[in-house]
């Protein structure tokens, strides 16, 4: 599997971002890559969350599978859960191109997609094949635990009315929702992030949905940190049971090398660690174990994501560094983290969650 995957990263270099994620997308839908057999998983590497058993908790960020088109292969390169979507109520073409950007110095990635996706009906239908048996006869669903991230059209959306029709849509066929209200690429949807109007949304869901999969909130990086214990009460108070820490952020550093640094979009990968680490750390003081907390933005390896453990985080995910690496970076994330804990002494990942805050 890596050698194949390796050998065909520097082809897919040399496309256009985008042109290289579809044909990745395609790849993996032909299982090109993927094992016929899941990786089996060290027992020290399990964790639970959100009510369920993970096998470890390395998971891919929604964005690399808009349309649910792959999670059974991404769950068979041994990712301890999948992630589809953002996903909207109606397809749209999102921003014109180009509009995803490599920042190869800077080991980044800015996008301004616009939440480019084929709409909820496929995404449903896909979602429903998902979960039959498979053809051999066995279970079916994805081998992981599966997560929709849902969120709102460009134009004519009414929020408090379209989360909880979406949530409708899915919920017979995922472990776990997540509302995007944090991406910088859709006009106004960041404003969903305050307080008082997130807790209009959850209410929402709340009065249509008594019975529902857990539901988590992911959050933007740039948010001014008095803003973030309101919106953690906010959560709390309306019924949210996790926080995704974070989306791609609007901020560019003065260490980015790239010439593709000014563009405009959110920026992931190395560049946004520091803020990505330290916003986990703040959220995690103000949930203080109320939720559980998917960490996501810079991880690219075992240590990373110890210390984002250490910091109060049940689960991780991982994009931009899926994106430089391919397939072989779940393997080496495992191993990474499996050697550090048998160097320090370390039994299971419950040893040292929040041992740092």
């Amino acid at each position: 599997m890596s050698v194949l995957a390796s050998l065909s990263l520097p082809f897919l270099r040399r496309l256009d971002p985008e042109q290289a994620h579809e044909l990745a997308l395609d790849a993996l839908t032909l299982g090109v890559s993927v094992p016929i057999k899941r990786p089996k998983d060290d027992p020290a590497l399990a964790t639970r969350a959100l009510g369920m058993r993970f096998s470890n908790p390395i998971g891919i960020a929604a964005g690399f599978d808009k349309n649910a088109r792959v999670l059974r292969p991404l769950a068979q390169l041994g990712f301890g859960f999948v992630e589809a979507g953002t996903v909207t109520p109606r397809p749209q073409a999102g921003n014109p191109k180009p509009r995803l950007f490599r920042l190869t110095e800077d080991r980044a990635v800015i996008n301004r997609m616009g939440f480019n996706n084929q709409g909820i009906d496929k995404f449903a239908v896909r979602l429903a094949r998902l979960s039959r048996p498979l053809p051999s006869g066995r279970g079916g669903g994805a081998g992981a635990p599966v997560g929709a991230n849902i969120g709102i059209n460009k134009t004519g959306a009414d929020p408090e009315r379209d989360y909880p029709e979406l949530v409708a849509r899915v919920k017979p066929y995922v472990n776990y929702i997540v509302l995007n209200v944090s991406s910088p690429n859709t006009p106004g949807l960041r404003g969903l992030q305050d307080a008082v109007r997130l807790r209009g949304i959850l209410d929402a869901i709340s009065a249509r949905h008594a019975e529902r999969p857990p539901l988590l909130i992911k959050l933007a990086p740039d948010l001014e940190d008095d803003a973030i214990g309101p919106i953690i009460e906010a959560a709390v108070a309306g019924g949210a049971q996790g926080l995704i820490v974070t989306n791609t952020t609007l901020a560019r550093p003065d260490s980015l090398q790239s010439p593709y640094r000014t563009e405009a979009g959110g920026l992931s990968g190395r560049p946004l660690k520091p803020r990505a680490t330290e916003m986990l750390r703040l959220v995690a003081q103000a949930a203080a174990g109320r939720l559980a907390l998917v960490a996501c933005g810079g991880i690219e390896s075992g240590e990373d994501i110890l210390t984002r453990i250490r910091l109060g985080a049940d689960l991780v995910q991982v994009y931009t560094a899926f994106a430089y690496e391919g397939p072989a970076l779940v393997g080496r994330l495992k191993r990474e983290m499996q050697h550090i804990m048998r160097t320090q002494g370390i039994e299971t990942l419950d040893d040292i969650r929040g041992k740092d805050l």
